[in-house]
């Protein structure tokens, strides 16, 4: 899978996963609260009978008043009574939190019943009648939200890879579509292009006049242009799957053997290479490693400035390719070893290329650095260990 492809499936997944999370939280919260209205309901009938027996000995109490002190007592509730201006007259309540508004509160574990009374027994305008909450109702809300919510919410994931593999099947038809396309392309080009390279190769300059010479020059370019194009198509469809062909590589022959073959594109943008080679090695397969430093300085010409610079530093386990060309924004670094993924529309190429680098890096366990700003260059460097 792609890293554009990863991508858009992590982000879709991030905002399903966020709104089935709130819909899922709304919807708990609404269960909990019809089932809190439920159990305060099914409690309100059993809490009037406790208050109408409170208010019948409120009333003897205050009939026999003040022969007669002692405030009524229950083993199955405790009770409170407060006057017209809300001030507490006598309470056994566990919890004083007591709300007027409602007639039947849930706070702190504690049920409360609010009974007005029309008849100021003892001065008592409002009976609270307490039941501590068993939280019963409570656990069976906990099992219900963990049983039935983890299912929903695995069958919601469910959907949404469903979902996913659907929006995404467009970009992977065409990514398919255009693999394909560059297999029979290939297939194509290495006839043609053999023939070419080896023409020109076998022509003598020597005996050209001026006008013909520059001529073959732009021939040249043009056919070893396709020739990188040509090879990275086909390593990307065909080689890629051969088994390795480790050897320990002298890194500075390779890199000038591929300056001097890139010398003739290079010249044609007016682009000079500063070389600063120390010796370094590297075990590696010689054919991947070509494909790595070819793709950099094809690269470093592709998107330089017309006369600039391209600069090669080898140090030991250390090697920096860096241009003064058009550059890319930072927050794109990320992306650019994307397969097809392409940030200069003008320039050719299925941008393929840098995906290969990367690939073979991560085979090699090669780390990879890039800087770069836009409109004054790129450096990207590899950094081996032994």
């Amino acid at each position: 899978m792609l890293r554009s492809e990863k991508k858009s499936l992590y982000r879709f997944f991030a905002l399903y996963v966020s709104l089935i999370t709130i819909a899922m939280v709304l919807l708990a919260f609404y269960y909990y609260e019809s089932q809190r209205q439920l159990m305060l309901s099914d409690k309100r009938a059993t809490l009037a009978q406790y208050a109408y027996v409170q208010t019948k000995r409120l009333k003897v109490l205050h009939h026999f008043f003040p022969e007669r002190r002692e405030y009524p007592r229950d083993p199955s509730f405790k009770s409170a009574i407060y006057d017209i201006q809300y001030n507490k007259i006598f309470s056994l309540l566990e919890s004083e939190d007591v709300s007027f508004d409602e007639e039947i509160t849930l706070k702190d574990g504690y049920i409360h019943y609010l009974k007005g009374l029309d008849t100021f027994y003892l001065g008592t305008r409002y009976l609270i009648i307490e039941i501590k909450d068993d939280g019963l109702w409570l656990q069976k809300i906990w099992h219900d939200l963990l049983l039935y919510g983890s299912i929903a919410f695995v069958l919601f994931l469910l959907l949404g890879i469903y979902l996913a593999k659907l929006f995404l099947k467009p970009m992977r038809d065409s990514i398919m579509l255009l693999d394909r396309f560059i297999k029979d392309t290939t297939h194509e080009l290495n006839t043609p292009l053999s023939a070419i390279l080896a023409n020109i190769e076998m022509m003598d300059t020597e005996v050209m006049v001026e006008k013909n010479r520059k001529k073959l020059e732009r021939i040249t370019i043009a056919a070893k242009t396709v020739s990188i194009l040509y090879k990275d198509l086909t390593y990307l469809t065909l080689e890629q799957e051969k088994k390795n062909e480790d050897e320990v590589l002298d890194i500075k022959a390779i890199i000038k053997d591929r300056v001097e073959y890139f010398d003739v594109l290079a010249r044609s943008k007016q682009v000079s290479f500063k070389l600063s080679l120390g010796d370094a090695t590297i075990l590696m397969d010689r054919r991947k490693f070509t494909r790595i430093i070819d793709n950099l300085i094809s690269n470093a010409i592709k998107y330089n400035k017309r006369k600039g610079e391209i600069r090669i530093v080898l140090e030991k386990h250390r090697l920096s390719i860096s241009d003064t060309g058009i550059g890319i924004a930072e927050e794109k670094i990320p992306f650019m070893f994307d397969r097809y993924l392409r940030f200069n529309r003008s320039e050719g190429g299925f941008g393929v290329g840098l995906s290969i680098v990367k690939k073979i890096l991560d085979e090699y366990g090669i780390r990879i650095e890039v800087t770069s700003k836009e409109s004054e260059g790129t450096r990207m460097v590899l950094i081996w260990s032994e």
